[in-house]
């Protein structure tokens, strides 16, 4: 197991954790969530706190290039991880590309949109609160390490071979803290919006630097140049 999905199994362990935790807190302690109310999160220090710094930052390490412990598939955006080929490079080719894997990301992100509609239907109906909200966040957060650990339903959408060549990697946060765009409150805002500066910077990257996101144009995303082997379950070759 490369060093890398190990930290990676470690995260996931780390956000099962705060599920449990948080889950626990719903029932022992729920004025804990109070945080999540208008401007409570400038009243008084919490672990929610801490919650809120750890995605914050996960989610800056996505806008800025990061030279190590950060998976290839997060940063193909940005030059430092772009290995050109040596052969010229078939424009066409790499234009089909592109349109053919965003018109599967456009379908995700309508299913996606449809799904975080649902929530908030559920929410402004009075089936749930915030905290209900906040919850589905952590659900997804730990959901996200799960699709790149161990099975992603978005790789048959995608038909992406793994992770790294995915075009939707840093959908992640935007697709984690959806459901908080109901919340209102400074907790629930600054995340989404955080998050929706990630996709933005994603998508822009895409249109100006296609080129770093098809394993045909960047060397660095082939298999035969892996060193992430986050989702070998997806490679025969590395299998062996």
């Amino acid at each position: 197991m490369s060093s890398i999905r190990k930290r990676y199994f470690l995260r996931l362990y780390f956000r099962i954790a705060v599920l449990i935790f948080c889950l626990v807190m719903c029932f022992v302690r729920p004025q804990m969530f109070g945080i999540l109310e208008g401007f409570a999160f400038f009243e008084k220090p919490s672990i929610l706190h801490l919650l809120w710094l750890i995605w914050i930052v996960d989610m800056v390490q996505q806008i800025i290039p990061v030279k190590n412990k950060i998976a290839l598939g997060s940063q193909k955006l940005f030059a430092n991880r772009f290995k050109p080929i040596r052969e010229k490079i078939n424009r066409k080719a790499l234009k089909d590309y592109i349109i053919s894997t965003t018109n599967s990301a456009y379908m995700v992100m309508i299913l996606w949109v449809l799904l975080t509609a649902a929530i908030g239907a559920v929410y402004y109906l009075g089936f749930i609160g915030k905290t209900g909200l906040f919850m589905f966040s952590v659900v997804f957060y730990v959901c996200d390490l799960i699709c790149v650990l161990i099975w992603c339903p978005f790789r048959l959408l995608m038909k992406a071979k793994c992770c790294t060549t995915c075009r939707i990697f840093n959908w992640d946060h935007f697709m984690m803290f959806s459901p908080l765009v109901f919340m209102g409150g400074f907790f629930g805002l600054s995340l989404f919006i955080m998050s929706l500066i990630a996709l933005f910077v994603w998508e822009l990257a895409v249109m100006l630097y296609p080129e770093r996101f098809w394993e045909m144009t960047n060397a660095s995303l082939k298999c035969s140049e892996c060193t992430d082997k986050l989702c070998t379950q997806y490679c025969q070759r590395l299998r062996k």
